[in-house]
């Protein structure tokens, strides 16, 4: 595990990189997503938690069960419990978002991948 200069934790990812920025309490954690150009997330769903994710830079195009959504600074779009969705940058510019994960467990291990570009299981 990787921390930044603030001692969040810090992780790269094939699409870019995370950054935890609170997961003190047990209902919610708080991530701050960057999405290289020309990369994407993987399609995936979660069976215990909801996203709310706010874009700050970037225009991110959002996978949603299926339905595309242009999302830019200053917007928002929420990932109800279960829905299939991604974040695809199109761009040529870093999409940046904060995730709001809310539920009852936030692990890695509750990503079930439908869609994959790095082989990830």
């Amino acid at each position: 595990m990787n921390h930044d200069q603030l001692g969040h934790e810090y992780d790269e990812r094939p699409w870019g990189n995370y950054t935890v920025l609170d997961d003190t309490e047990p209902d919610h954690k708080v991530k701050r997503i960057v999405v290289s150009p020309g990369k994407r997330l993987s399609y995936q769903k979660h069976s215990r938690r909801s996203e709310h994710w706010f874009v700050l830079r970037g225009q991110a195009t959002v996978v949603l069960d299926g339905a595309e959504f242009e999302v830019g600074p200053g917007q928002s779009i929420d990932v109800a419990l279960g829905a299939a969705h991604r974040c695809e940058n199109r761009g040529s510019e870093p999409v940046v978002f904060i995730e709001v994960q809310h539920g009852t467990y936030f692990g890695e291990d509750d990503i079930v991948r439908l869609e994959d570009d790095f082989g990830r299981k």
